[in-house]
């Protein structure tokens, strides 16, 4: 039976961080209860397009999914176990903001969520404030407490690196106090100032001091070091684990699997074909029930363009990419595609070869940008 994922996205945060380009906003209980409806009519819309499917993962996004209503979730959850078949052991994640974990949210994690995100960013109170979050460490490390006592036994921590005014010494403080709260898995994530943020704001401004590239780069092999010392494998850019532990979610995005995106422009991939959601909040509400009247940019994706993303997003994965799953998966060795390229990547110490897979060493990893590049079919 086919395998599928499910994301959920909740688009209400209790302040706009500084550096945030994500589909976030404040907004008032009453439309966070109409937005839950939405949601089930959306879901259960859905249900027909994967009636063969099993459900092994579902992510619950935001935004802050924590500030939700408990019980508007509770009856979102009731409405994807009537339309899909999940799986006993799906990975079910959470994504939460340190202070917003109350015994409402613990009540509903015990009872349904398996697996937490935390986004703790920062153990330097002052970059925190400049990322203009609005908790402290202390709120991160008793948020931890908390979701312990309540039975969590899969939490991974987000943190960030690469923000303003920050020093190598600095993340390395934030580093260690991650890995002090024992989390199963950590994502270590670049800043990236983007777009209609308050940051490129300050940035224009020449108002955003941001770390050089060479503190960047130590930035990036300390973490590497650091948390391969404390018992982290990487097995993605920024993402470290456990053994045991990779996310399980987001393994499905890398390796190409299908799933399902509900709520306002969440993104799905079934069967070749990509979409997003509208992300007009009205339209949204109104049109939840048809979910074909959500649709935006559907792109049926061939042959050329499943090959290039097999090869970006697989490169990524410290696993690489497997010969005999291409082959399966197009009929063909990757090797008659980029022979060359392979040969010229690993003679330049870019690419090494395990069996019968390619994978990224450190150096390439540097320069992956460049890197990936090469398997843009002509």
């Amino acid at each position: 039976m086919n395998e599928i994922g499910l994301y959920l996205h909740f688009p209400f945060c209790v302040k706009k961080c500084a550096y945030c380009d994500f589909l976030s906003f404040p907004a008032a209980e009453d439309v966070k209860h109409i937005y839950a409806a939405a949601m089930i009519r959306e879901i259960r819309g859905y249900a027909h397009a994967a009636r063969d499917s099993v459900v092994t993962s579902i992510f619950l996004g935001g935004g802050t999914p924590s500030i939700m209503p408990m019980r508007a979730l509770r009856e979102i959850f009731k409405a994807l176990y009537d339309s899909f078949q999940i799986a006993p052991d799906a990975e079910i994640t959470m994504e939460m903001n340190p202070g917003t974990v109350s015994e409402a949210v613990l009540s509903f994690v015990f009872d349904y969520i398996g697996r937490v995100s935390l986004g703790v960013q920062s153990a330097v109170d002052s970059e925190l404030k400049m990322l203009g979050r609005i908790h402290s460490f202390a709120d991160a490390e008793r948020s931890v407490r908390l979701l312990r006592e309540s039975g969590v036994r899969n939490l991974n921590l987000d943190l960030m690196s690469g923000i303003p005014d920050q020093t190598v010494e600095s993340w390395k403080e934030t580093l260690e106090a991650a890995v002090s709260l024992k989390p199963e898995h950590i994502s270590a994530y670049s800043l990236s100032v983007e777009e209609h943020t308050e940051f490129r704001r300050l940035q224009k401004a020449g108002r955003l001091h941001l770390p050089d590239e060479e503190s960047e780069r130590e930035m990036y092999r300390l973490t590497k070091e650091l948390l391969l010392q404390s018992g982290y494998e990487q097995y993605e850019f920024s993402n470290y684990a456990r053994e045991g532990f990779r996310c399980r979610h987001n393994m499905r995005y890398w390796k190409r699997g299908d799933y399902l995106g509900f709520g306002l422009g969440a993104s799905s991939l079934l069967r070749s074909s990509r979409w997003h959601n509208t992300r007009n909040l009205e339209h949204y509400f109104e049109h939840s029930a048809d979910p074909g009247q959500l649709v935006r940019e559907m792109e049926q994706l061939d042959k050329r363009a499943e090959i290039e993303e097999t090869m970006f997003l697989g490169l990524r994965m410290s696993d690489g990419v497997s010969d005999a799953e291409f082959t399966e998966a197009f009929g063909l060795s990757y090797r008659e595609l980029y022979g060359e390229v392979i040969g010229r990547h690993i003679a330049d110490g870019l690419l090494a070869e395990e069996g019968d897979r390619i994978f990224l060493t450190p150096r390439g990893v540097e320069i992956s940008n460049v890197v990936l590049a090469d398997y843009l079919l002509e």
